[in-house]
């Protein structure tokens, strides 16, 4: 059983129609009774802990299956396979988050990296072997690396607002990755917070001039003075281009906030 203080990693099952395997990681804050269901139990995620990986990783490959642990003396799949919530071995674990990074060569940590003081803390990190890949899964700017490469790969590096698509000379994409609830005010990096913005319509995101219903509408705010030439980025659905799949798409509860804290009307 998950302990407080430990990092868990989400799972969907295969049996789900486009399973994207592995998903997340987020470290275990506290672990309450379920007031719905006797002898069953709540594990709640530390605030700012939860972190979508860049890429979804497969339950198995031509390999077999990531989690070694899960089988038995003979090689074959083991009874815990089906169990939802298992314990995972430090291997597998480090494999399982490695595997969801990005490529750069350099994004893991180098050993004598300085502490970030603007990390998640984790002072009950479980798998003291593995403390570089805790340190990328708390590290500031690991996890805006990581976040804006799953961002970026949700909206297929598409603008929401203009539905601009650049790339420079190497090839990398214009559109950057906002969050919708900050992390500054407890926002998740978790793609659902998360749009592909291009710079402008990034810059005017994050001050309140646009914002989204939660059917996606883009909704232009009364401080806008010139609001004719924001209309005209606006690409011409009126509606911010979103991923198809439910999972990535922007979750009404951090729209709702982005309209509250900027006091926009829909």
């Amino acid at each position: 059983m998950p302990s407080v203080g430990s990092w868990i990693i989400y799972l969907e099952p295969k049996k789900v129609a486009n399973s994207r395997g592995y998903f997340a990681a987020a470290k275990i804050e506290k672990i309450i009774p379920d007031p719905t269901k006797a002898d069953m139990y709540l594990a709640l995620i530390e605030p700012g802990s939860y972190i979508d990986f860049a890429k979804n990783v497969p339950f198995s490959s031509a390999d077999g299956p990531i989690e070694k642990g899960l089988l038995n003396a003979a090689g074959a799949l083991s009874g815990r396979a089906q169990a939802a919530v298992r314990p995972l071995s430090g291997p597998d674990f480090a494999r399982i988050v490695e595997a969801g990074l990005p490529n750069d060569d350099d994004f893991l940590p180098r050993v004598d990296e300085a502490s970030d003081e603007n990390r998640v803390k984790d002072e009950q990190a479980p798998f003291e072997v593995d403390r570089p890949i805790i340190q990328t899964l708390v590290s500031r700017k690991k996890r805006d690396q990581l976040f804006r490469r799953a961002v970026l790969a949700a909206y297929d590096n598409q603008c929401a607002v203009t539905g601009w698509k650049l790339l420079n000379g190497g090839g990398r994409a214009e559109v950057q990755a906002a969050h919708i609830r900050p992390v500054e005010h407890n926002g998740p990096d978790s793609i659902q917070n998360g749009l592909a913005l291009s710079g402008t319509a990034h810059w005017m995101f994050d001050r309140g001039l646009i914002s989204l219903a939660d059917d996606h509408e883009i909704v232009i705010s009364r401080k806008v003075n010139d609001r004719q030439s924001v209309e005209a980025i606006v690409n011409n659905t009126g509606r911010a281009l979103v991923p198809e799949r439910l999972a990535s798409k922007p979750h009404p509860a951090f729209l709702n906030w982005h309209r509250e804290y900027h006091h926009i009307e829909v």
